[in-house]
């Protein structure tokens, strides 16, 4: 967490978010993911250095490994080749705090950016999303986008 950003949930929530979405990616056992909590300002350097795009976004996600690395039942840079005792780091998470206020206030919040709930629900989503990105999950396509709204879905029940 950012010095000055106040998170309106506690930190256990998110962290139940993060291993309900890597438990539903498949991801290594056992693994971390780097979440960081910040504003609008540092995400909008962010978005510009990493996205070329211009202005604050909501969630931004930095995975190490590439997304074949989730894929199936054997994946490369499974627990297998780490030292006993140690999580293989799949990336970070960085999350503004103050969009995720805003969305959930103004009714943009949720999958598809009409719903009206808490921030505590929009961040769990934020973080959860972010952290299916650094497991390889996308949703530029249609039928890629139904499928991780669903896990997203299934992620938001499971932390309640």
């Amino acid at each position: 967490m950012r010095p000055g950003v106040d998170v309106p949930v506690p930190i256990a929530r998110l962290v139940r978010a993060i291993a309900a979405a890597l438990e539903a990616a498949a991801a290594p056992v056992p693994a971390s993911i780097g979440l960081i909590l910040s504003d609008d300002s540092e995400l909008a350097a962010l978005n510009r250095k990493h996205m070329g795009e211009q202005g604050p976004t909501d969630v931004l996600s930095f995975p190490l490994l590439p997304p074949a690395a989730f894929a199936g039942t054997a994946r490369p840079g499974a627990a297998a080749d780490i030292p006993p005792g140690s999580r293989r780091h799949l990336g970070d998470v960085v999350v503004s705090v103050e969009r995720a206020r805003a969305q959930a206030a103004d009714g943009r919040g949720g999958q598809t950016g009409d719903v009206r709930w808490s921030v505590a629900d929009e961040l769990r989503l934020l973080v959860g999303h972010g952290t299916l990105h650094v497991c390889g999950w996308d949703h530029r396509l249609p039928a890629e986008e139904a499928a991780m709204r669903a896990l997203e879905t299934r992620i938001l029940e499971h932390g309640r």
